[in-house]
Order: C-alpha cells, then sequence, then structure tokens
C-alpha cells in the first residue's frame, strides 16, 4: 500500500507528464532551423539587406537621380567616400549619390526576385500538382510540354521578350516568373504522385471530394515545406538573372537601377580608380546571395525527415 508521501510523489510525476507538450512539425523545424547559425546569419544578412533597401533612400541627403554637377566628370579625384559630404558611398562618374542608388538597385534586384519567385511557385506548383494527381495521358502531355520548355534557351527568351516588348520592370517581372516554373512543376508531379496513394487521399476520394478540392486542400498543403525550400534557392538564381540581364543593359532602365546595372557601371569605371562604384553594390549582391543560399540550405536540413 502507497504511503502519502508515495501518493504525492506520484501525483507530482503525473502533474509533470500532462505539462508535457508534442511539438508540431513545424515547431520542430523552426527549433532545428535556429540551430544551424548558417541559416540564422542568412536571415540577419537578408534582413539588414531589407532594411537598407526599405530605408536606404530615407537615410540619404541625396536623391538617387540627383546630379552633382561640380563633381560630375571627377568622380577619381573628388568623389569618394565622405561622411561630411553626405556621399555615404561615394558618388558615380555621372556625379550621382551611390549610397541612394545602391538601395534603389538593392529593393529593385529583390522585388525581381520575390515577385519573379512568387509566379513561378505559384505556376509551377499548381501545374505539377494537377499532372501528378490526374495523371494518366493527361500527365504525360502535360510533362511533355515541361520537357519542350526546359529544351528552350532560357535567357535566349528572356532577351528577346525584353527586345519585343521594351525594356520595362514588368516584362522583366512576368518573362522571368513565367519562363522558370517548369522545373518548380516537374518537382511539384514527382511529389504528388507519392502523395496520391496515401490513406488519407484515398479516403477523401472514397467520400467524393472533388477532385480540385483534394489538390487545393490536401496535396498542395502537404508539399509547402518543398515548396519553401525551393522557392528560397530559386530567389537569387533570379537575382542573378537580373543582374546579368542589366549588366548587358537589357533590364531596368535609367534613372532607375539595379544591382547588375549599377556592377556593369563599377566595372566599367575602375580603371580610373573608382573601386567604390563597383564595391559597393558588389558587396550587397553578394550579401544576398549568400544570406538567401544560407537559408535555404538552413530550410532543406530543418525539414528533411532523414534527419529527425
Amino acid at each position: 500500500m502507497l504511503s502519502p508521501i508515495d501518493i504525492s510523489a506520484l501525483a507530482l510525476r503525473l502533474a509533470k507528464l500532462d505539462e508535457v507538450k508534442g511539438r508540431s512539425l513545424w515547431a520542430d523545424a523552426r527549433l532545428r532551423f535556429m540551430r544551424n547559425k548558417a541559416a540564422v546569419a542568412g536571415v540577419i544578412l537578408l534582413l539588414l539587406c531589407a532594411g537598407f533597401a526599405a530605408f536606404g533612400q530615407l537615410i540619404s541627403p541625396y536623391s538617387y537621380d540627383y546630379i552633382d554637377f561640380n563633381i560630375m566628370g571627377h568622380a577619381a579625384e573628388m568623389g569618394a567616400p565622405s561622411w561630411a559630404k553626405g556621399y555615404y558611398f561615394g558618388i558615380d562618374d555621372q556625379g550621382r549619390d551611390l549610397f541612394a542608388r545602391v538601395a534603389m538597385g538593392t529593393r529593385i534586384s529583390l522585388w525581381v526576385g520575390v515577385i519573379g519567385t512568387a509566379i513561378s511557385v505559384l505556376a509551377g506548383t499548381l501545374y505539377g500538382a494537377v499532372s501528378g494527381y490526374v495523371g494518366g495521358r493527361t500527365d504525360s502531355l502535360m510533362m511533355r510540354l515541361v520537357d519542350v520548355l526546359l529544351s528552350i534557351p532560357f535567357m535566349f527568351v528572356l532577351i528577346l521578350l525584353l527586345v519585343m516588348f521594351g525594356k520595362s520592370l514588368t516584362v522583366l517581372f512576368m518573362g522571368i516568373g513565367f519562363l522558370s516554373w517548369p522545373a518548380m512543376a516537374r518537382i511539384v508531379r514527382g511529389q504528388t504522385l507519392t502523395l496520391k496513394s496515401r490513406e488519407f487521399i484515398e479516403a477523401a476520394q472514397a467520400t467524393g471530394v472533388p477532385a480540385l478540392r483534394i489538390i487545393l486542400r490536401h496535396i498542395v498543403p502537404n508539399l509547402l515545406g518543398i515548396v519553401v525550400v525551393y522557392a528560397t534557392l530559386l530567389v537569387p538564381d533570379i537575382i542573378l538573372t537580373e543582374s546579368f540581364i542589366s549588366f548587358l543593359g537589357l533590364g531596368v532602365q535609367e534613372p532607375q537601377t539595379s544591382l547588375g546595372e549599377l556592377i556593369s557601371e563599377g566595372a566599367k569605371t575602375m580603371r580610373y580608380g573608382t573601386l567604390w562604384q563597383l564595391a559597393f553594390p558588389m558587396g550587397f549582391f553578394m550579401a544576398t546571395m549568400f544570406g538567401f543560399y544560407f537559408v535555404g540550405d538552413g530550410l532543406r536540413d530543418a525539414l528533411d525527415p532523414k534527419d529527425r
């Protein structure tokens, strides 16, 4: 027979067991992500770059299109970074404040990456989920279309679109987004083929749930982890594509700018000793790239079921 002390100890132990709560999949992934120092450093880098892009032009005493005619053409002698003059990053060879222009370039590059990725992920996820769930001849035809699109040179088509429809941000957003979705569709289709044989999908089919609702309510939410990881790795690729297009002079047009355009201008003038024109935009470009890649790797490790 248990003594009163044993009974109280047992009651206390049971109370502690009741307080223990299981962690959800996302809570466990969040803890694993926070333990990854590189991923946390990537988040900090991205927050700093996003903050600079959002508020950089408010900090600068000059606008991105203001021209200082007293310094224009003499950047090597007079346009070096100077806190006293308010030129924190110096000026470019056209007499414009580089701090404000790097802030604008970072903002536009981030917008291109995020919006292009959103279009690609949305189109690719829906297309791949429908193809994998329907299956049969429909799946075969849809995947052959994806194969054809993947065989077309991506950069050539994007340049052709910019030449035909004009050099604008809208064409750049839509072109990059709609040309980069086939790879996402193929990944989602493969995962959908695995999911549609699971018990909860068969139960939904047996109860007469429409196919579209099964795709949107059951399949797509279970693909969220893979989609998020792919999206974080796709953003830097799209930013790199936009930077290359702008480097060729086919991207953002004056007076607006992007990191690729600024790097192109800095590469042309570095022979005159104006290394800051290349160093600052290149620094923010590299920080953005490393930030997204670190976050993407961290999310992939946190959501990998094999490591749990």
